[in-house]
C-alpha cells in the first residue's frame, strides 16, 4: 500500500469516525483532503509521524486560517506550504483535553477518601492532572464538587454499565507530568496552540479549555521534560511514600513503535504504583476476549493495572463501563 494511499484512509477515518457530528469545518476538510491527489502528495512531503490531521489543521488555524471551505484550505495550504511545515515541524499533537478527566475519575475515583498522588505521561500542560479541581455531572445525577465548592470547570458525562462514580473527589496530595515537551500554561503562545488544536465550532471546549487553564496557573503541576519510557520510573519514585500512586495517559502509548510500547507496558508492571490507561482500541491489544462489542465510532479503552474495565469518548463525553462496581483495589 502507497504512502498516499495510506494518508488518504487516515483522513477520511478521522473525517467519518472523529469528527462528523463534531466539526463540519474539519469534516470536509479532512474528506477534502483524503480525495485530493495533489493535497496528499503535499502533505506527504512531511515526515510520517507529521501527517496527523489534528497537526495539519491545527498548523493552518495557527496561521490565522478560519472555518472555511475546503477549497481555501487547500489554496491557503498550497500558498503557505513553507510557514506551515514549519508549524508541523516544530509542534505536537498535544490536546490537552480536560474533558478526558470525567472519564478517567471512575477509576481514579476508586481511591477517593485517601490522598492520592497523580502522576501523567504525555501530560502536555498538566490540566488533566487537577481531577480534584473540577466539578462533574454525570447523566441527570447530582453535581460533583471540589471540597471548596463549585469549580468553574463543569465536565458533562453521559454513563451506562453503572461505573463506580465516587461520592467525593480524591485529595491529590502529589501531581507531576511528563511529557516530550512539556507546555507552560503561563506562556500565551503555548496556550495559543492548545486552543489551535481544538475542532472549529466546538466552543465549549475552547471555554473549558481556558477554564482549566486558569486553575492551573493558580496551582502550577510540576512537569518534566523527558522520554515515558526512559523518565517515568524516576517520577514515580520522586512521589510520596505511604500513599497510592496513580499513573495515568490518555492517548499517548499510539505515538510509540509497538516494541517500545511493550516495553513501557513491562516497566509499568514493575513500577509502584496502579496504572491507569485510557488508549484507542487495539493500542494495548487486549484482545477480542477481554472487550464486549463498542459502540459505533472513535473509542478509547479504560484499563485500570493492565486491565480493560471500560469505554470512553475520546474527549470524556461518555463513558461505557463493564469492569463490575469497583471498590477495594
Amino acid at each position: 500500500m502507497g504512502a498516499g494511499v495510506r494518508d488518504s484512509e487516515r483522513y477520511s477515518r478521522f473525517a467519518e469516525l472523529e469528527v462528523r457530528g463534531y466539526s463540519d469545518c474539519y469534516a470536509e476538510w479532512a474528506s477534502g483532503v483524503a480525495g485530493d491527489p495533489g493535497t496528499l502528495e503535499l502533505i506527504g512531503g512531511l515526515p510520517v509521524a507529521k501527517r496527523q490531521p489534528q497537526l495539519v489543521f491545527g498548523a493552518v488555524r495557527y496561521l490565522g486560517l478560519g472555518v472555511v471551505s475546503y477549497g481555501e484550505f487547500r489554496e491557503f495550504l498550497v500558498e503557505n506550504r513553507d510557514e506551515v511545515r514549519e508549524i508541523v515541524m516544530t509542534h505536537r499533537t498535544q490536546t490537552n483535553e480536560a474533558g478526558r478527566t470525567a472519564a478517567l475519575l471512575p477509576v481514579i475515583g476508586q481511591f477517593a477518601g485517601e490522598p492520592v498522588a497523580l502522576i501523567e505521561y504525555g501530560a502536555s500542560s498538566g490540566l488533566c492532572l487537577y481531577p480534584d479541581r473540577y466539578s462533574y455531572r454525570y447523566d441527570d445525577g447530582p453535581m460533583l464538587d471540589p471540597v471548596d465548592g463549585p469549580s468553574e470547570v463543569v465536565l458533562s458525562c453521559s454513563t451506562s454499565g453503572r461505573p463506580p462514580i465516587p461520592d467525593v473527589l480524591p485529595e491529590v496530595v502529589y501531581r507531576a507530568g511528563l511529557d516530550i515537551n512539556p507546555l507552560n500554561v503561563a506562556d500565551a503562545e503555548d496556550m495559543r496552540w492548545l486552543e489551535m488544536l481544538i475542532w472549529p465550532e466546538q466552543r465549549d471546549r475552547l471555554e473549558r479549555l481556558r477554564g482549566a487553564v486558569e486553575i492551573a496557573r493558580r496551582d502550577p503541576p510540576e512537569l518534566r521534560a523527558g522520554d515515558l519510557v526512559d523518565s517515568i520510573a524516576e517520577l514515580v519514585d520522586a512521589a510520596p511514600r505511604g500513599v497510592p500512586v496513580l499513573v495515568f495517559g490518555s492517548a499517548v502509548l499510539t505515538y510509540l513503535e509497538p516494541e517500545r510500547r511493550a516495553v513501557f507496558r513491562e516497566l509499568m508492571r514493575s513500577l509502584r504504583c496502579h496504572w491507569i490507561t485510557n488508549e484507542g482500541i487495539g493500542v494495548l491489544g487486549f484482545g477480542a476476549a477481554a472487550l464486549p462489542p463498542a459502540r459505533a465510532g472513535a473509542n478509547m479503552v479504560l484499563a485500570l493495572d493492565d486491565r480493560a474495565v471500560g469505554y470512553a469518548a475520546p474527549h470524556g463525553q461518555w463513558v461505557d463501563w463493564f469492569g463490575g462496581g469497583g471498590g477495594g483495589l
